[in-house]
């Protein structure tokens, strides 16, 4: 076999949940949901009743990913995709197995923004904001132009495809943006670099002050609960920051590059990544503290500070970027582009249909009630029940969940 044939070969998938997750999880009424542009795939993490399971869609490195009122928003390597929630089809998604899945996303807008390395997306009150990392900037969606910048930092001079700070995260108040995340306060193509352990910064959008400096590689700004919570990606750490004074509080240290947060009332869900790239990622206090680092998604209990449960890829999986929960769905399927189902599910404001073979009326034939959806496709590399094997389920992707995992 060449080494084309052997690069193109499926990826393999291990996890690992603890007993604590998985507790979480059950009792916390929804899902998990994450992207990892290294694996290029989405990761649903779902619970069936007695276990965890796992779901990875393949999307085109998917990085940024916001989710409001049954409609997500995920950013990928030239587009920024919207999904709605068909509800009323999630049940009928699987004609073999009817009700395993309780919401289905469906892609139902893409715009093409190019290449713009876009990073963090939010819903606003005036649509979504994203940003554009590449450009430095804060912008909007077009459906004439690429992006509309929006914003962009007092000491980036320049508008162009430099990436001369690494602009990456937006927290958002009162659905507008508030403060961003940069790793640098750089003017210069990619200068950001040079200074990457400690030249970290948190900006106010309204004033365009510096309101934390020093920081290691933060990402994922958040306002929650009136305060102003940012992750200090290179040293492993949730901090709390206070935008007064630029004063900061570490909640907890992990033992990974951190990137991607959310909250679930007094729990925060924390992205766990390893580090593969040493150009530009090597060098950081993380890998001082912690020989050996995780990939995956950690529960922190905030009142506490401690990290009650963990969600691991021990194998095929590195890097994360964003991470969400979905309250109330608690076996949600998404489908990309390729899905075949994306385009047999057909809604109106009145009602839902599957445009199916086995749905059509032929002549002669009396209507009749809408039939189950289709069996599983190839792609859909879910796993739904303790194995030390790839599960039958898997197409896409060989995987294996570890014994005793509980997935």
């Amino acid at each position: 076999m060449t080494n084309a044939d052997t690069s193109a070969l499926p990826v393999r998938i291990e996890c690992n949940a603890s007993e604590a997750f998985r507790a979480w999880l059950a009792q916390s009424g929804g899902s998990v949901v994450t992207t990892t542009y290294q694996a290029g795939k989405v990761a649903v993490l779902g619970w069936d009743g007695r276990q965890v399971t796992l779901l990875m869609r393949e999307f085109d490195k998917p990085l940024g990913m916001a989710v409001r009122d049954g409609r997500m928003v995920l950013a990928t390597r030239n587009d920024v995709c919207f999904f709605a929630n068909a509800r009323l089809l999630a049940r009928d998604y699987l004609e073999d197995r009817p009700g395993r899945y309780d919401a289905l996303f469906v892609p139902r807008m893409t715009y093409h923004t190019g290449d713009l390395h876009t990073h963090d997306v939010a819903w606003g009150r005036d649509g979504v904001v994203i940003v554009a990392t590449r450009f430095s900037c804060l912008a909007r969606l077009s459906d004439e132009h690429s992006f509309v910048p929006l914003w962009k930092p007092r000491f980036v001079s320049d508008l162009v495809p430099e990436d001369r700070c690494h602009l990456n995260g937006v927290a958002m108040i009162d659905g507008r943006p508030k403060y961003v995340t940069a790793l640098g306060t750089t003017d210069a193509p990619g200068a950001w670099r040079e200074n990457k352990a400690a030249g970290g910064v948190v900006i106010d959008v309204e004033t365009d002050e510096i309101v934390a400096a020093g920081l290691s590689m933060p990402h994922s700004p958040r306002w929650h609960e009136g305060r102003l919570w940012v992750l200090n990606s290179g040293t492993g750490e949730l901090l709390r920051v206070d935008p007064a004074d630029g004063s900061r509080e570490t909640v907890c240290r992990l033992p990974a590059y951190v990137r991607g947060l959310s909250f679930v009332g007094r729990w925060a869900l924390v992205g766990m990544c390893k580090i593969r790239e040493k150009h530009i990622f090597g060098g950081l206090p993380i890998q001082e503290r912690c020989p050996r680092l995780v990939c995956g998604v950690a529960v922190i209990d905030l009142a506490r500070g401690t990290e009650v449960g963990t969600f691991e890829f021990t194998s095929g999986c590195e890097e994360l970027f964003d991470v969400h929960f979905l309250p109330g769905i608690r076996r949600p399927m998404i489908l990309n582009h390729q899905k075949e189902a994306a385009r047999a599910a057909v809604t109106n404001p009145d009602s839902s249909f599957w445009l199916r073979a086995g749905n059509e009326i032929r002549e002669g034939e009396a209507p009749s009630p809408s039939r189950a959806a289709g069996s599983l496709a190839a792609g859909e590399a879910l796993f739904a029940t303790p194995s030390t094997g790839p599960s039958a389920e898997n197409v896409e992707q060989t995987g294996t969940i570890v014994p005793g995992s509980g997935i």
